[in-house]
């Protein structure tokens, strides 16, 4: 049985946009069609900066279960660029999924990364939103193509 459930790991977008926020408006778009459920993960670092140990936030949410459990994880950053990518959270959670055959997504505020690169991270779509609005829009553009 396939799950109906997708993981959403989010970060704040600003002082005006906590990950709570983010990780809501995103996953109320998903569940909008009624056929999806979400599992909100709201993170309070941000994950688009390189930190020493990109692991330690993603296994404090037990990141891996939950992910094999999903159908699909949308990564919510506020900025993706191939500056901040290497050594990221971000980096680190598209490749856990792809090492597990889960689809990884992403929405963010400003994409700053080309084809080629976004290829290199294993994102299979990356939506730009920066509002409440906007984030749930891409969230019901997402449902569409989980």
């Amino acid at each position: 049985m396939i799950s109906k459930v997708v993981l959403v790991l989010a970060e704040g977008f600003g002082e005006e946009m906590r990950a709570e926020r983010v990780a809501d408006a995103i996953s109320h778009g998903l569940t909008a069609a009624g056929h999806l459920a979400c599992d909100a993960c709201p993170l309070a670092e941000n994950i688009a900066t390189p930190t020493a140990d990109v692991s330690r936030p993603l296994d404090e949410v037990d990141f891996d279960r939950r992910m094999r459990a999903a159908r699909a994880v949308v990564i919510a950053c506020a900025r993706l660029d191939d500056r901040k990518l290497a050594g990221s959270i971000v980096f680190e959670a598209a490749t856990r999924a792809r090492q597990s055959g889960v689809p990884a997504h992403a929405v963010t505020a400003k994409n700053a990364l080309d084809p080629f690169e976004a290829r290199i991270v294993d994102l299979q779509v990356i939506l730009q939103a920066s509002t409440t609005r906007a984030l749930g829009a891409a969230g019901r553009k997402l449902a569409a193509l989980v």
